[in-house]
């Protein structure tokens, strides 16, 4: 468990040198309110919605197309979403339902969940992994504007509304343009490719430096409660839930395994972009994505030592 506990951290360690050079940044005075919002923007609108479309036109789906696994995945995700939802309703005020839901049930399964399966499991683990992020980015991002679309101050909250919402996500976008060169493997010229590669590697960073530039003590005490229910939600409840109806399904060993994995995930970067391109609390996104990386290195540990434990992994 030591090698996994490291191959965590390494995963994690590079998120929070980020989220700390956004901070140390914004504390110096190289980044201001007015970058942050314009980075943010960009990311929403260009590098992201560019790094889904290179993830899905990427993604080996011949190799681990097992619709068994695929279904359970995307019906555990949209009952995630539900549940926190639900539980939102019940006990965080109106105006954080939305941040809330998303930070609980949308998993950063690109960079920290892809990276662990692939470690453990080699080929098997990157191909699986890759088609089980490719195929959840739809559901994370219109269940993700749904609930943003209610709760954000202002917005307008008809079906006409929503639709509109989902149809003119970025990253929805991205993904639906990417399907057709998926699918009938189209090639695109090399050039292009290594442009936009260029271009989507700018994610992560920039999102992570404006995640940092926004934390301050006073916002993470604010928001303390709501983002530890959140982040409760999101590392413990839904993870163990939904790895147990794996488990009863009869899934076990790598796809077991990976499963747990990705629903154990911390919450996405994206969801801060996201948050703030819609004037949601956008605070209280940031600090539950800096709750759930840090709890990751135990959580993670934790649930594959008790699944291998159990001789299931």
């Amino acid at each position: 468990m030591l090698a996994v506990a490291a191959q965590t951290l390494a995963v994690t360690a590079p998120v929070f040198a980020m989220l700390f050079l956004g901070v140390a940044l914004k504390r110096v005075r190289w980044i201001d309110g007015a970058f942050i919002d314009t980075a943010s923007s960009l990311v929403f609108r260009g590098t992201m919605p560019t790094l889904l479309f290179l993830g899905v036109i990427k993604a080996d789906l011949d190799a681990a197309m097992q619709p068994g696994l695929l279904t359970y995945y995307v019906l555990a995700t949209v009952a995630s979403f539900f549940l926190a939802w639900g539980w939102a309703v019940w006990r965080v005020p109106f105006v954080d339902r939305g941040v809330y839901t998303q930070g609980a049930f949308r998993g950063n399964n690109g960079i920290v969940g892809l990276a662990l399966a692939t470690s453990m499991y080699g080929d098997y683990g990157l191909s699986l992994g890759s088609v089980l992020a490719a195929l959840v980015i739809l559901c994370y991002n219109a269940l993700s504007a749904v609930v943003l679309a209610i709760y954000s101050p202002g917005a307008k909250t008809g079906m006409r509304a929503i639709a509109r919402s989902i149809v003119s996500n970025p990253m929805i976008i991205g993904v639906l343009l990417a399907v057709p060169f998926a699918y009938w493997k189209i090639a695109l010229p090399q050039w292009l490719l290594t442009s936009a590669e260029y271009f989507a590697q700018m994610t992560l960073p920039l999102a992570l430096i404006c995640i940092g530039g926004t934390l301050s003590l006073a916002s993470l005490q604010c928001s303390s409660g709501t983002a530890i229910g959140s982040s409760l939600m999101k590392m413990v409840w839904l993870p163990l839930l939904s790895t147990t109806g794996a488990w009863l399904l009869g899934f076990r060993d790598a796809d077991l395994a990976i499963l747990f994995l990705y629903f154990a995930s911390p919450t996405a970067a994206a969801s801060f972009v996201m948050a703030r391109a819609v004037g949601a609390n956008h605070e209280l996104a940031a600090a539950i994505i800096v709750i759930t990386t840090l709890a990751a290195v135990l959580t993670t540990n934790f649930g594959l030592l008790l699944l291998q434990w159990g001789g299931w992994v």
